[in-house]
């Protein structure tokens, strides 16, 4: 058990039935009355933000997650395949239960399955990855604006924004949480 006292960031607590991250706290006393924790909490099931205050004595169980790297395999439509590199175990996970977490990622990369009391919930793939650029429009030499861009496909499906020099064949690095373009490899 973990008192709000003891809040840090990056800290995961059961509350209400789900498993929530604590991505900000502020320990406040106010002039008249009783001291508190404003904290802001993001839940790791959904993704849901949640803004919540607490009594610095109120305590709640520490959620203790477990994060194994497996290697990303196939999809078939409604299920993911991955295997543990070590003992060569196949596991499979409902499309449903992912979303939109391995947009970036090709087939046979690693990535950190999260499990919180043997229930698989998430899935974090690395954050910077590289990818070829399989379609987009040629940039042309007037449309030079400071900052343009223009939509491309990776080898993934994935669309994303990218300079106008960028052209197709090219292996670009990009940011997995945001979807941004990092530049050329």
């Amino acid at each position: 058990m973990i008192s709000a006292g003891e809040f840090k960031n990056g800290l995961t607590i059961e509350l209400d039935g789900g498993i929530f991250i604590i991505t900000d706290f502020q320990h406040v006393k106010p002039g008249k009355g009783a001291a508190f924790v404003r904290s802001t909490l993001k839940n790791l099931e959904n993704g849901s933000i949640v803004e919540r205050t607490f009594r610095p004595s109120e305590k709640m169980p520490r959620a203790h997650i477990d994060r194994r790297d497996l290697q990303y395999l196939y999809n078939d439509g409604t299920l993911y395949y991955f295997m543990d590199t070590e003992s060569f175990e196949q596991l499979e996970i409902n499309a449903s239960d992912i979303g939109d977490t391995l947009t970036f990622v090709k087939e046979n990369e690693m990535v950190k399955v999260l499990e919180h009391n043997g229930r698989i919930f998430g899935i974090e793939p690395p954050m910077f990855v590289e990818l070829a650029i399989t379609e987009t429009e040629p940039g042309f030499a007037g449309n030079t604006a400071q900052g343009a861009t223009k939509p491309a496909t990776v080898e993934t499906g994935a669309t994303i924004k990218v300079p106008l020099f960028v052209g197709i064949g090219e292996v670009v690095k990009i940011d997995t949480r945001t979807g941004e373009y990092l530049g050329r490899v």
